[in-house]
């Protein structure tokens, strides 16, 4: 890889320093960041080379430096200091965060670092609540929080590199468990398994690679060996020749190749002076020596990690940004999506206000016939006012087919008197539709509704023996009134002839209330997103809304009420009209059939000449019986089919209209926002409160939040 020129590694300077700047405020928990990591066993000296890599002196009590990552930074800067803080872990409580935030040692000389380090690192085990006392079981083994030191100096380039626990097989009694070696083992590979990591895999040159657990962990994560960087250390300490021709055979590709390779490094030993380190001559020797001289020692492992960092990281940097803005946009999001606050009265208040608001709203374009947004355009259930204009119109074309017990018939030649004459009735274009919505609609969901809902469509066809119906009827009823018959018979008629009217009405307003109430429940779902406010609120509001769907019933069956049990009467002098053409129909009629020629029992039409006698002729033919009956049916259906469609607009308008949608005791205007202003305190808190769970997720989302919108800012 050809060297950065002056002004890229300044640049790469400046995108290395915004990555830190992000993994301080914990940013690696949203997005992965770019990183070089230490990994290795305990044994295989990478806190040695650490100390070699950074000038930095690292402590080597194995109680003391394996309980938390270590980040150790590099930046150039005209004073030479250094300075040690923690970086809080993905799930440190506020309390947590504060105490570490109290963690500082600044200003440090690298004399003064070396001196308080054994300090700073117990200082660091108590803040970060580590156990110290390995006798007691108070406190934990190792910590998810990072321990971050800084060193800077006009001579210093810029390098960060994260050292992890090392990884170990055994328990140390009173010191680490079985469960720790796991904990250890999840944490290594939690710090390695992204792809913007770069694996710096320190092996142990005088034990066999194969024993060492690293390079197979690295293997699962990295399998081509793409990212991972090995470093052999302790060459002065492998003396069989065959034990160094393995280490050679590692640094020239031979075996376990890796596409970033293996450097050999000799780091100083504990016991070892920084004179006696640099004057060693390990490295100078054989095999060392044949080795490419950009493979050895620490300098060439720096330069080669400087390199792969800053490579890395102009790379990524892009990508970090726009992830990083991806991620805000889908939080704010999931944010909004829990609504405002509610952990006062005002915002409690103010919520349910807005979901009742949207919950109106969705009423408002219910009714209207309003489908251009798209959730209610892609659930049927909404489109309100379509399901109910296509019902009224199946009650009506249904009731009036099927309404009457027996069916009238025509009267003479003249086209009869029809229930559709008061609107055009239809081949039930629209029933299918109907079925549909309320095949959609789980009546099981809606145990509420048992005694109010009742759901039959099986009337049955009219009767055709109509006349002998009549008949028998006047035959059963009459009196010594001459020629007539009393008013009973009439109502008496009426009331037979409408028996189906209850249960027909009933089963239309149970559909009815039925597509209401699913709009009720799809309309809330929509309005409110919280699953246990929704639930607060419908419990709350279900007994006034049965109230209202009650009183609808009620009206439409106080009507037919009305209708059948009153003495049948109108003022609409259509029904006169009506029965004088059924009545003239029976008189023309008599007439043709009294110039039939003697014998001749067919009909056929010719003109005739009307005479008083003519008249006089045809109107005897009947006896008073037989003109009695027809004149109860004439009336009867003439009244009938006026009554019929006086009662259906009567149904629609004041049961279903009026009592179920648009009337001040609309189920519909139950839940609005005068009726969260009237809610007590109390009711206010049980029912929009926040549970725990959402107060909880509330605080996850907007601390992401703000720890992404601080990000944005850094990657400017």
């Amino acid at each position: 890889m050809a060297a950065l020129h002056a002004s890229d590694r300044l640049a790469s300077s400046v995108l290395l320093e915004k990555i830190d700047k992000l993994r301080e405020r914990n940013i690696s928990q949203h997005v992965p960041l770019t990183q070089l990591v230490a990994v290795g066993d305990q044994s295989s000296g990478k806190s040695s080379l650490l100390e070699t890599l950074t000038g930095l002196p690292m402590e080597h009590d194995v109680e003391l430096c394996t309980r938390f990552a270590t980040q150790i930074t590099s930046r150039r800067d005209p004073e030479s200091r250094v300075t040690v803080t923690i970086i809080p872990g993905p799930d440190a409580t506020d309390d947590h965060k504060k105490r570490l935030g109290n963690f500082i040692f600044d200003s440090l000389t690298i004399e003064n670092f070396r001196k308080e380090l054994p300090n700073i690192f117990k200082q660091a085990n108590v803040a970060m609540g580590i156990r110290t006392d390995f006798n007691s079981s108070d406190g934990k083994v190792f910590s998810k929080d990072v321990l971050r030191i800084e060193k800077r100096g006009p001579d210093e380039d810029y390098l960060t590199v994260i050292d992890v626990p090392g990884i170990f097989r055994n328990a140390n009694e009173g010191v680490t468990t079985t469960e720790d070696i796991e904990l250890v083992r999840d944490m290594v590979k939690q710090y390695i398994q992204d792809s913007r990591t770069i694996i710096l895999a320190v092996l142990a040159g005088n034990a066999h690679i194969d024993n060492q657990e690293i390079l197979t962990l690295a293997s699962q994560y990295d399998p081509t060996g793409e990212r991972t960087l090995g470093v052999l250390t302790k060459p002065d300490l492998v003396k069989e020749a065959s034990e160094k021709q393995k280490v050679c055979d590692l640094v020239l590709g031979k075996k376990r190749p890796l596409t970033l390779g293996y450097y050999v490094v000799r780091n100083r030993g504990p016991d070892e002076t920084l004179e006696t380190w640099r004057a060693d001559k390990t490295l100078e020797m054989a095999p060392w020596s044949h080795l490419p001289t950009d493979r050895v020692g620490p300098g060439a492992l720096r330069t080669r990690l400087r390199e792969l960092s800053e490579q890395l990281t102009r790379r990524e940097f892009p990508k970090i940004r726009k992830q990083v803005k991806t991620e805000l946009d889908a939080t704010r999001q999931q944010l909004d999506s829990l609504g405002q606050s509610r952990q006062s009265e005002r915002e409690q208040r103010l919520y349910l206000s807005d979901v009742a608001r949207k919950f109106q709203d969705a009423v408002k374009a219910a009714l209207n016939g309003w489908y251009s947004d798209e959730a209610v355009f892609e659930k049927s259930t909404m489109r309100l006012v379509t399901h109910i204009v296509n019902l009224s119109d199946d009650f009506h074309d249904s009731f009036t087919k099927y309404s009457h017990l027996h069916e009238f018939e025509a009267t003479g030649e003249t086209t009869p008197v029809t229930a559709s004459n008061c609107s055009e009735t239809e081949d039930f274009t629209h029933y299918n539709a109907v079925e549909t919505v309320l095949d959609s609609i789980d009546l099981d969901l809606y145990p509420e509704l048992d005694g109010i809902v009742s759901i039959d469509d099986d009337f049955g066809s009219p009767d055709e023996d109509t006349m002998n119906w009549i008949h028998a009827m006047y035959m059963e009823s009459r009196n010594m009134d001459l020629g007539t018959f009393g008013g009973n018979v009439f109502s008496m008629a009426f009331k037979k002839q409408s028996t189906k009217w209850g249960d027909m009405t009933r089963s239309y307003l149970s559909k009815a209330i039925l597509i209401v109430h699913q709009f009720i429940a799809d309309a809330l779902d929509m309005a409110c997103p919280d699953s246990r406010v929704k639930e607060m609120i419908w419990s709350a509001i279900v007994d006034d809304v049965l109230v209202r769907y009650k009183a609808a019933l009620d009206q439409a069956m106080l009507l037919v009420q009305v209708e059948r049990e009153k003495r049948p009467y109108t003022l609409n002098k259509e029904f006169s009209e009506r029965l004088q053409l059924a009545q003239g129909g029976r008189t023309v009629a008599l007439m043709k059939e009294a110039e039939l020629p003697k014998g001749n029992t067919s009909r056929f039409d010719k003109s005739i000449t009307v005479t008083p006698n003519l008249i006089k002729s045809a109107t005897a033919r009947q006896s008073n019986v037989e003109r009695i009956n027809q004149e109860i049916h004439d009336k009867l259906h003439a009244y009938y089919d006026l009554a019929l469609c006086r009662f259906v607009d009567n149904v629609f308008q004041q049961a279903v209209d009026h009592g179920l949608l648009t009337g001040p005791s609309t189920p519909l205007a139950v839940f609005d926002q005068d009726w969260v202003i009237n809610l007590e305190t109390e009711q206010l808190e049980d029912m929009a409160g926040e549970s725990e769970a959402s107060k909880s997720r509330r605080g996850i989302l907007a601390r992401k939040v703000e720890d992404l919108t601080v990000a944005m800012r850094i990657l400017k």
